[in-house]
C-alpha cells in the first residue's frame, strides 16, 4: 500500500496521531462492523491509550474539516474509533490474513516515517524555519486582502459615480425629448 495514502489518513487528535476504525477497515479490506466486533472481543487488549472513541463533538468537528461519506455509512448515534500507532500494531494480531499483514506493515512504515520526519525538522531547527515562513505568508496575505478590500472600494466608489453621471445623462435626455413649443408667432385663438 502507498505510504502517502496511508500518511493521509493519520490525523491528530487529543495531541495524538491515530487511524480511524473506518479508514483501517478499509485498507484491511474488511467491514468496520467486523473490525469493531473483533476489537470488542479482545477488549483487554486495547487500553485507552491504544485506542478510543472519538466524542460526538470531535467527531462533528471532523467531518466539517473533510468532505467524507462515512457518517451515513455509520448508525448516528455511533462515532468511530481511534487507533494509536500501538493499537494498530495490536490489531496485526487479531486480523491474521496476508491482506491485513502487508497492510500493517505499510502502516507502521508511515508512523515511523511521520516520526522521522518531525524529528528531522525539530533537529535541524526547519520547524522555527517553517513556522517563520508561514507566518510571514499570513502577513502577505493579510496586507493582499487589505489593499484587494482598497481598490474594490475605489471601484465601487467609481461605479457609483458612473451611475451618477448616467442617471443625469438619463433625466437630460428626458428633458431633450420632450415635445417644443413651435418657433415663431402663434396666432391667438379666438
Amino acid at each position: 500500500m502507498e505510504l502517502s495514502l496511508i500518511q493521509s489518513k493519520i490525523y491528530e487528535i487529543r495531541g495524538v496521531r491515530v487511524m480511524l476504525d473506518y479508514d483501517l477497515a478499509e485498507m484491511y479490506r474488511v467491514e468496520t462492523r467486523t473490525l469493531n466486533q473483533a476489537v470488542k472481543r479482545n477488549i483487554k487488549r486495547f487500553p485507552p491509550d491504544f485506542m478510543f472513541r472519538l466524542s460526538p463533538e470531535e467527531w462533528k468537528n471532523m467531518l466539517s474539516q473533510f468532505v467524507m461519506t462515512y457518517p451515513t455509512k455509520r448508525p448516528k448515534s455511533a462515532t468511530p474509533y481511534a487507533f494509536t500507532e500501538q493499537g494498530v500494531g495490536m490489531l496485526s494480531g487479531l486480523l491474521n490474513s496476508d491482506i491485513a499483514i502487508e497492510v500493517n506493515i505499510g502502516i507502521m512504515r508511515a508512523f515511523v516515517a511521520l516520526r522521522n520526519v518531525l524529528t528531522a525538522a525539530k533537529d535541524n531547527d526547519l520547524l522555527p524555519a517553517l513556522m517563520d515562513r508561514i507566518k510571514t505568508l499570513e502577513e502577505v496575505s493579510e496586507e493582499t486582502l487589505a489593499a484587494i478590500n482598497d481598490l474594490s472600494e475605489d471601484t465601487q466608489k467609481e461605479f457609483d459615480d458612473i451611475y451618477i453621471a448616467l442617471a443625469e445623462l438619463a433625466a437630460k435626455h428626458k428633458q431633450v425629448n420632450k415635445p417644443r413649443n413651435p418657433i415663431g408667432y402663434r396666432k391667438p385663438e379666438e
